[in-house]
């Protein structure tokens, strides 16, 4: 590509148009909204069941995520119908107080079929005849467009946008076939992504119900009690190290994979436990190098061939009720080790471990290749954008 034209977003190709969001709204009134006042939408009114709210919560600064269709609270058709500031199919939402830069869209595959947005929610509507919603999403989605939000932040001591800043932002527009293609190849990466994450999902909980029926249902052959100090051994993690692009030696907090850098602290399979605040007790398995900070303990059984069985046994016992304190919560070497169990035989465990290890092999493939698969898009969407590549 020769012939670029200088924007206020920088070098696009000639034959691209440049568009604000206030240009590319739909006709219908309300297509760019803000969400009710805080007062109007308060907790007094929500409900048990009803019309679901969109929050902070359902939304994501990871691109790809498009909407997490969960923990809602809900608020009664009547309430509904008063605010009026729905979102459907094809909508986009922008988190307009707190963590600004979020963003999602509503396919039409949701669990309901219309939400309300609240009132740190911003939504808008567009004029597919001008550039299709899901392209529009990823454009602002992409990190480019994460910093630029986070910039135009007009709040003092909670980051803020509101509808003007909104309205101001601007989207490239390449021709049709060309936005087709974008977003043709950025779905189906984020497609593959999806699939490999279900395919987890569906693994892990068969070596969870595997677990439950061998230990729990079926566990009258216990051996008799002991402490989980006497098979599994614990380690503090260590300072946090710097993030460094294009490594891949994951760096895990209490809350899961904080970024990647080129060290490790730990190798090999390893069981990592959040041990402090709101993540306390949260559990995830690895099987590589990886780099554990101070809000996560590891642990490693004293068996070789126990791995995956402390890792479920773990799971089984909810450690972030057996956490010390209330206020901030925190797990401890010498309160794990000291927690009672139930021994079960060796013979069990060892047959136990040697059918979930056929689940974690997959896993663990899987989650290489959603590594891989999301460089690939994040890398591609930036240059995509730019028409830097171009997909004619």
């Amino acid at each position: 590509m020769s012939e670029w034209k200088e924007t206020a977003i920088g070098l696009i190709p000639k034959d691209w148009d440049l568009k604000t969001i206030d240009e590319i709204k739909s006709s219908e009134k309300k297509s760019i909204i803000s969400g009710p006042f805080g007062s109007n939408i308060s907790a007094k009114y929500f409900t048990p069941n009803g019309v679901p709210v969109v929050r902070g919560n359902n939304l994501s600064l990871e691109l790809g995520v498009k909407f997490k269709d969960n923990g809602f609270v809900f608020i009664t058709e009547e309430k509904a119908n008063e605010l009026s500031t729905w979102a459907k199919k094809d909508d986009i939402i922008f988190t307009a107080v707190g963590t600004i830069g979020q963003v999602g869209i509503l396919l039409g595959n949701e669990k309901y079929s219309k939400y309300i947005i609240s009132n740190k929610q911003l939504r808008i509507r567009i004029n597919e005849s001008i550039v299709e919603p899901l392209f529009a999403y990823y454009w602002f989605s992409c990190p480019q467009m994460t910093e630029t939000i986070v910039q135009r932040n007009t709040g003092s001591s909670v980051p803020l946008i509101n509808l003007s800043v909104l309205k101001s932002l601007y989207i490239p527009i390449p021709p049709k076939s060309i936005r087709l293609n974008i977003v043709k190849i950025l779905s189906c990466l984020d497609d593959k992504i999806d699939l490999l994450h279900r395919q987890n999902k569906t693994l892990e909980q068969l070596a969870e119900t595997l677990f439950r029926q061998w230990f729990v249902e079926e566990a009258e052959d216990s051996l008799g009690k002991r402490k989980l100090g006497d098979i599994a051994l614990f380690y503090n993690g260590k300072s946090r190290p710097d993030d460094i692009e294009k490594s891949i030696i994951p760096i895990y907090g209490g809350n899961g994979i904080l970024g990647y850098t080129d060290k490790s602290n730990f190798s090999g399979t390893s069981i990592i436990i959040g041990r402090v605040g709101a993540y306390c007790g949260s559990l995830y398995l690895e099987n590589r190098e990886i780099w554990i900070t101070d809000n996560a303990l590891l642990s490693k059984p004293k068996k070789d061939n126990y791995y995956y069985y402390l890792f479920y046994l773990l799971k089984s016992l909810n450690l972030n009720t057996m956490a010390e304190g209330s206020s901030h919560p925190l797990l401890t070497q010498t309160l794990l080790n000291s927690i009672e169990i139930n021994i079960q035989s060796e013979n069990k465990i060892l047959s136990f471990d040697f059918q979930v290890k056929k689940f974690w092999n997959k896993i663990n493939h899987n989650v290489l290749q959603i590594h891989t698969l999301t460089q690939l898009r994040d890398t591609l969407l930036s240059k995509l954008m730019s028409g830097e590549v171009r997909v004619d």
